[in-house]
């Protein structure tokens, strides 16, 4: 059967992990949602699949134009996307026309939105009235990279108090479900007990509801790989010998 919110959640009361890998494009979430993946998440993180330095650049259209590919290789798993910087933190008004068009276009179940403060707050618990759900991230988030750089968060009583407090707040604004990015691990499992939707980690320990990973570092097909990714074969280097291969044979006539 297919993945849905309530499963989820369920997923959390009865302690079995949750598996969250990224797609962006129809034959990758084809094989992810053949293996079994509970929730398949259409992140900014494609930036780097499509040539970006970091998340800011990537749009709202381009985001719309590869999930809808994503759901198409999409049967069972659960389907979020990511709103794209700037496309939701100017007004209320704003994000829900951003998280309308994705849930309309693309036929996602529900999008992610970055930050646990005040405001965004506002807009989450409203985006959730109107019938969209929300997953929330808070830790690292990418999209203030201008800010705080890529460097694990938490350190300091005050941020990890800080942290602790938007997780909080994102579950009482209506969140079904969070990422937590590269956090001590003692803070993650203090969120995850302290809060009754799962929490998804990624850099984050081993305590959390369930584990995420962008899939191009977990296919060893991204030049550079952050610290807490594991990497679980070497595409990029099995591509490159294949077409080697490929372009010898045409060259010497055996193809």
């Amino acid at each position: 059967m297919a993945i849905t919110i309530q499963k989820l959640i369920q997923y959390k009361q009865q302690n079995r992990p949750i598996v969250v890998l990224t797609a962006w494009d129809y034959l990758i979430a084809q094989l992810l949602d053949d293996s079994g993946v509970d929730l398949i998440l259409v992140g900014d993180s494609m930036a780097g699949v499509l040539g970006y330095q970091n998340t800011l650049p990537i749009s709202l259209e381009e985001m719309i134009y590869h999930a809808k590919a994503v759901r198409r290789g999409v049967k069972q798993a659960l389907m979020v996307v990511d709103l794209p910087f700037m496309t939701y933190q100017e007004s209320v008004a704003q994000a829900m026309h951003s998280a309308g068009r994705v849930l309309k276009e693309t036929g996602a179940t529900a999008v992610k939105l970055e930050g646990g403060y005040p405001s965004m707050i506002d807009t989450i618990a409203r985006l959730v009235q109107a019938g969209i759900p929300v997953m929330g991230h808070v830790g690292l988030t990418p999209q203030s990279v201008n800010q705080m750089g890529l460097r694990q968060q938490g350190k300091t009583e005050a941020a990890r108090n800080n942290i602790l407090q938007e997780a909080i707040a994102l579950e009482q604004g209506g969140v079904f479900s969070m990422i937590l990015e590269h956090i001590p691990a003692d803070l993650a499992l203090e969120i995850t007990q302290k809060v009754s939707i799962p929490t998804i980690g990624i850099g984050a320990g081993s305590h959390c509801d369930g584990q995420v990973l962008v899939t191009s570092d977990l296919l060893g097909l991204s030049e550079k790989q952050p610290p807490f990714a594991k990497v679980y074969t070497n595409l990029r280097e099995t591509i490159t010998q294949a077409v080697s291969e490929f372009s010898q044979e045409v060259r010497e006539g055996k193809f």
